[in-house]
């Protein structure tokens, strides 16, 4: 064929040939949001102990005595008789709208219903009764990447609810479509289904403070405990309740913070609070007076932290709201808590909770499981990695000492981790089953 009488067919055929390979195929997760206007006049009449109830969508964890307390994203709190881990039993469900975080002290249940603070006395587990309600003290919050707000002037809460999902769809491969940009301006390929989290005790939870009998939590929580206060933190402050009566909280006063306000451990006499860009420390002395001692400034990212004597351990990841770009532990000396000093970075898959009973330290990965480090060694503790178990669903944890205990998108586990290398399941209460 003539060279020239080529050029030109293969100029007419060119738009044929690219039309037909520009239709490309994605898989994609997104959120589809449903805004709700819902009266407080209502939502205050709904609180109340009802029969037990499966497991849907499983947020934070909270363990005191024989008890176990799970969160219900959204609609209310699990109350299940672990006397016995290898066979926990469900004893009630307590309806809460709103709920999302949990502490008790004494014979007290504390719970945030939307933009209140609900007292209920669990004396009788399988018959709470509210005993007291702190009105209008939460402006605003989050729930599975969904916001809500209070409306005072209506009496209302303005609230959002989301759904995920997921669909194949039809792209022009010439557009370069970023993935991380549709439906909005937003996907999210991997979306936590609890955003706000839970307490924890010296070991892997919260330190308690003495005098009071109180339970132990998670890292993602934004509910402490200490001396006579409950501490909560909000998306920007840092209220206290005076529960000197534990029966009848009283707020106290808000402290102001910042912004992306995630988590609280308190410590010692200090208060680490997670942010999206940073670890706040605060001298909590006076704990009527916490002062804020220095900030810890990272990338964006999701961040739970835990302390055990003078290291903090930190982790940041992507994949969720706080659209940060970094899958990592932190070593962070805090011995100066004016002062503190990354000691080093560990790269991970995708963190979440995290619980230390040292040398050991939990650190759930998401989807990629549970792993298990020795951090003895602080400068290599990728060198110490001594197990990965990969058949589970991982968001936060809590270490009892011979007893671990975790939660995930797909239920409730407990270990016995007397040999941390080889911890063996004593039972699951699996999401959609009552046990």
């Amino acid at each position: 064929m003539n060279p020239r009488l080529l050029q030109l067919l293969l100029i007419f055929l060119a738009p044929a040939f690219w039309s037909c390979n520009d239709q490309c195929k994605e898989t994609r997760v997104t959120r589809q949001f449903t805004n709700v206007t819902r009266s407080l006049m209502e939502l205050r009449t709904q609180v109340k102990s009802e029969s037990p109830r499966a497991m849907e969508k499983p947020g934070k964890m909270y363990v005191k005595g024989d008890y176990l307390f799970v969160n219900e994203v959204k609609e209310g709190i699990h109350i299940i008789d672990n006397s016995n881990p290898a066979s926990p039993k469900f004893v009630a469900f307590i309806t809460i709208p709103g709920n999302g975080d949990i502490a008790v002290r004494n014979n007290i249940l504390y719970a945030d219903s939307y933009s209140d603070l609900v007292a209920l006395d669990i004396s009788n587990p399988s018959k709470a009764v509210e005993v007291e309600r702190v009105k209008n003290v939460f402006k605003n919050g989050l729930f599975d990447g969904g916001s809500w707000n209070l409306n005072e002037s209506i009496g209302a809460i303005n609230d959002q609810n989301v759904e995920y999902v997921t669909e194949t769809v039809t792209v022009n491969c010439e557009e370069n479509v970023n993935p991380g940009s549709w439906w909005g301006g937003e996907i999210w390929a991997v979306a936590d289904r609890a955003f706000f989290g839970a307490g924890a005790a010296k070991s892997s939870a919260s330190p308690q403070s003495s005098g009071n009998s109180n339970g132990q939590a998670g890292s993602m929580s934004r509910f402490a405990l200490h001396q006579q206060f409950l501490y909560t933190v909000g998306q920007n402050e840092l209220n206290l309740f005076d529960i000197s009566n534990a029966a009848k909280p009283k707020s106290f006063t808000t402290v102001n913070i910042g912004w992306g306000i995630e988590t609280i451990f308190p410590y010692e006499n200090k208060l680490f609070i997670g942010s999206t860009t940073g670890m706040f420390i605060y001298d909590n002395s006076n704990p009527a007076e916490p002062k804020q001692l220095s900030t810890f400034q990272h990338g964006r990212a999701c961040d739970p932290v835990v302390v055990q004597d003078d290291i903090a351990y930190v982790t940041l990841r992507t994949g969720n709201a706080c659209a940060g770009a970094q899958n990592q532990l932190d070593l962070v000396d805090v011995s100066n808590p004016s002062s503190p000093q990354l000691i080093k970075s560990y790269q991970m898959e995708n963190p979440h909770g995290l619980s230390i009973d040292f040398p050991t330290l939990y650190l759930c990965e998401g989807e990629h499981g549970l792993k298990v480090f020795d951090v003895a060694d602080k400068f290599a503790v990728d060198k110490h990695q001594i197990a990965h178990f990969k058949n589970m669903d991982a968001y936060d944890v809590i270490s009892l000492g011979k007893t671990l205990l975790l939660i995930g998108k797909d239920g409730f586990y407990q270990y016995d981790a007397s040999n941390p290398k080889d911890i063996r399941m004593l039972s699951k209460i699996p999401v959609g089953k009552a046990i």
